[in-house]
């Protein structure tokens, strides 16, 4: 199986599954950045229940993807790393990781682009996944041979995907708010740490 996939701030344990899955995977580089999407947001679970993180942007109408420059509005790198020790602080693998991803939060990246690479990289090999990811070099409206999940995984308004179904799993305030699905990835591995493979 081909796939295509947007770009992914931590993205949701639906898009890496289809990392896993698939034989190849080709992500788009060359599409108009959208608002309220996995590109530059994420979604955890906190004492509160789900909340969404989301990366500030340099917007300009219809701007590529990957011209897309990255804010230093509003602090946000620290206001992401303190909503995240404080998720799942007490989660059984967030001190296994946290040298990991913290690096994440004290670098500053220009282009969102890069930075998502960069997260999409060091979580395959926190998870021991090793996909076949190739960018694109045009966009295209066809996705050709790649079966097209760019609008399917969505925090809105995300399309039927038959391939994947949200089983629970551990999660730190599953006795509080019950199972929440298809959180990012980072819920998953600061949950299930190594067996986040056996769950994909």
């Amino acid at each position: 199986m081909k796939v295509l996939l947007s770009t992914t701030y931590f993205g949701p344990v639906q898009w890496y599954q289809k990392l896993y899955r698939s034989d190849e995977v080709l992500i788009e580089r060359h599409e108009s950045f959208l608002k309220q999407t996995y590109r530059n947001r994420c979604l955890i679970a906190t004492t509160q229940g789900m909340q969404a993180l989301t990366v500030p942007v340099e917007h300009h109408n219809d701007q590529c993807i990957k011209d897309l420059r990255i804010s230093d509005h509003g602090n946000w790198r620290h206001l992401h790393w303190n909503a995240l020790q404080s998720a799942y602080g007490e989660s059984p693998f967030f001190e296994y990781y946290q040298d990991d991803i913290r690096p994440f939060f004290e670098k500053h990246w220009t282009f969102l682009l890069d930075f998502n690479e960069e997260i999409i990289e060091r979580t395959c090999e926190l998870i021991d996944i090793r996909p076949k990811i190739s960018f694109s070099s045009e966009f295209s409206m066809e996705s050709g041979e790649f079966i097209d999940y760019r609008n399917a995984i969505s925090p809105k308004h995300p399309e039927p995907d038959p391939d994947f179904s949200p089983n629970p799993y551990y999660q730190v305030y599953g006795q509080k708010h019950g199972f929440l699905p298809n959180l990012s990835v980072l819920d998953l591995l600061f949950n299930m740490g190594p067996e986040s493979i056996f769950y994909l």
